[in-house]
């Protein structure tokens, strides 16, 4: 049947080409073909058919109705099973067993019976385009039930003579026990078999085990019976069962040949296989904790590249803008030259990376909300719509500062404004609010995964009167790579980026939405014990400075990196020596040469740039230690991780914001 759906000429057809089809409809439509089960898909207005290989024998010599309404393929039952499909059509599903039908499918009106299900198939958008039809064909074994009721009396009574010496434990014990001829029809049940199931007695009696077996373990049940009349005498088998109830319970039997019958003790081990896997779970989560842990400590790698490869991009530029300045415009053609090699490198290694860290590096320092808010406000209302209404509500007065990275909360703000915006299609009003707020130990958690310590905090709310969420999307959010946007317009790692900031600054986000209510996002950002200060952006003055006596040993294992912060220290008139792994910066340390100041990356070949700077002050106890770095483990060097006259400076960096940080560090103006 998968080769006639590709083979049949759907262009000429009401569904058009397959491309072109509802998703709902293709997934549908591979589960069913897929399937050993008698299945029917019937979709849109017009109840065009598609049918699976275990569904074509119920047809007998009907025209393949490949494509065909579903109306004239079952003609003459058509009136009779109209009502259903209506039903179906509406969203309800309805369920018949042993359906009494005349059918016309090999030449002559056949009595059959049939049970089957008509279920409501939905779309993207929620709305019924079709339905699907589970059937099985009963009529042999409506017949012989027919035929064994008439006889089943005399089988009983055999039965109950046979098992005379053991009514007691039949009747008293608690385990589920069914006697079966070897066709499967059953001949007796206990009441253990009732108490479990809920199936009586009368209920049982005379009915295939079928009839009471989960329609997904049939073929296994099939298979146990062939082995139990061919082969073995007893057999251990776990096999789910339907309680009279709708529910499924897992029984464990042994089942027993002798005596021309099937002997089967029963025990539900329902609970027991549930809380197996509620610890495989459990467990499951703990793996997912352990791999996102994993994920993140190869994307941080990932990341001190890209930082290495967007370092040989930004010194070039600012390189060739300071000789423009010179009037050594010759020199450009070779930093243009790094800068493209650099971002040719930074490109490709974007195509791989498909994974997300939280532990960037981050700037903290005290920072006034407020100003950044005012700062923001002309990129956020040009990313607003004309029908979106932008409301700041940012009093300075009183407003604690904060400990952050003042530019990723920017970025933050901007990712949570441009959601904002795309949740009120049709316009709406964004309101960004700041307060201060006191959390305490008792701290309601259940609007996000908080997780936040007790202490002072300011609160930036951004909110929207947007299309809000529901619980399992709020639930989900701040996955990686999870997103309700469509293919192309959104890649699920901005609030999985916020989450891991605002962690990783001691803060935290949490989400407060409602489908149809919009939607706020609360960003907790800790308190700051100190004030903001402005600090003007450094500039590079355009002449060369006057030579020094101090000399640098920088340690870079970036060719195009090294050779840039080189030509910077020259140009600030120092005396330069330069390595490119750990070993050969140990080397150079150990030998006649004395250095005043130590530049080296943080991720070295062998020896990396913190062992490199505890051997340097071993050496040279005067000498002063700037570490680069694009990753850090935490989300500062701090915590005793630099120790006297060290510091660090984050990748990618500014050529000014690199001579400013040299200069305060060899306590020099220039």
């Amino acid at each position: 049947m998968s080769a006639k759906v590709r083979a049949f000429d759907w262009a000429g057809h009401p569904l058009g080409p397959t491309e072109g089809w509802p998703l709902a409809l293709r997934i549908v439509l591979d589960f069913m073909l897929a399937s050993h089960f008698p299945k029917c898909l019937v979709w849109g207005p017009e109840r065009t058919v598609f049918y699976n290989d275990a569904y074509r024998p119920l047809l007998g010599d009907k025209p393949d109705p490949l494509g065909r309404p579903f109306q004239e393929m079952w003609h003459e039952t058509w009136e009779e099973v109209r009502p259903m499909a209506e039903r179906a059509e509406a969203g309800e599903a309805t369920f018949l067993q042993d359906k009494f039908f005349v059918v016309q499918r090999n030449g002559y009106p056949e009595h059959t019976w049939f049970t089957f299900c008509f279920s409501p198939l939905r779309d993207e958008r929620g709305a019924v385009g079709g339905w699907a039809v589970t059937v099985i064909e009963t009529t042999q074994t409506h017949v012989a039930q027919q035929q064994l009721r008439a006889a089943a009396s005399s089988l009983e009574h055999q039965v109950a003579l046979r098992t005379a010496d053991r009514d007691r434990l039949w009747a008293l014990s608690d385990a589920l026990m069914i006697v079966s001829r070897f066709d499967g029809v059953i001949v007796a049940a206990n009441p253990g078999w009732t108490q479990a199931l809920g199936w009586g007695e009368l209920e049982t009696v005379g009915r295939h085990v079928r009839a009471f077996v989960f329609e997904g373990d049939t073929t296994a049940l099939d298979a146990e019976g062939n082995l139990l009349r061919t082969v073995a005498q007893r057999r251990q088998v776990h096999m789910r069962f339907l309680r009279r109830d709708g529910q499924v319970r897992t029984i464990a039997w042994s089942v027993v040949a002798a005596d021309g019958f099937l002997h089967a003790v029963g025990r539900d081990e329902t609970e027991e296989l549930q809380r197996s896997e509620q610890l495989s779970e459990a467990q499951e989560r703990l793996r997912q904790g352990q791999k996102m842990e994993a994920i993140g400590q190869l994307t941080g790698g990932i990341a001190h590249d890209f930082n290495n490869m967007l370092q040989g991009i930004v010194l070039p530029l600012q390189l060739m803008q300071r000789r423009l300045q010179q009037g050594r415009g010759q020199e450009v053609q070779g930093y243009i030259e790094a800068a493209l090699a650099s971002a040719r490198r930074a490109a490709s290694l974007t195509q791989r990376l498909l994974a997300f860290s939280r532990r960037q590096p981050l700037d903290v320092r005290p920072t006034d909300v407020a100003a950044m808010l005012q700062g923001l406000e002309t990129m956020l209302r040009s990313s607003c719509s004309e029908n979106v209404e932008l409301v700041i509500d940012a009093q300075p007065e009183g407003l604690w500062p904060v400990r952050t990275d003042m530019h990723q909360l920017e970025n933050a703000v901007l990712n949570l404004a441009i959601n904002a915006r795309d949740a009120m299609p049709g316009g709406g009003t964004l309101r960004l609010a700041v307060c201060n707020e006191t959390v305490g130990g008792g701290h309601d958690m259940a609007r996000g995964r908080s997780g936040m310590a007790a202490g002072d905090y300011v609160r930036l709310s951004v909110a929207d009167t947007g299309t809000g969420m529901s619980a399992d999307v709020i639930e989900r959010a701040f996955d990686p790579f999870f997103t309700t946007k469509p293919i192309g317009l959104g890649t699920g790692l901005g609030l999985s980026m916020i989450y891991g900031y605002m962690r990783q600054t001691g803060g935290a986000v949490e989400i407060e939405s409602r489908e149809g209510g919009g939607t706020t996002v609360h960003l907790y950002l800790p308190r700051s014990e100190q004030q903001a200060q402005e600090e003007p952006p450094p500039a590079l003055s355009p002449q060369p400075q006057a030579r020094r006596r101090d000399s640098v040993l920088v340690v870079e294992d970036d060719n195009t990196v090294r050779a840039l912060v080189v030509e910077l220290l020259h140009d600030m008139g120092f005396q330069v020596m330069q390595a490119a792994s750990g070993a050969e910066a140990m080397a150079l340390l150990s030998g006649a040469l004395q250095y005043d100041l130590l530049i080296t990356d943080v991720g070295l070949p062998g020896p990396n740039g913190r062992q490199v700077a505890d051997f340097a002050r071993e050496r040279l106890p005067a000498i002063r230690v700037l570490l680069m770095t694009g990753y850090a483990e935490r989300a500062s060097m701090g915590d005793g991780l630099l120790g006297a006259a060290m510091e660090l400076i984050v990748k990618p960096f500014d050529a000014p914001a690199f001579v400013h940080k040299v200069q305060q560090i060899m306590q020099h103006e220039g």
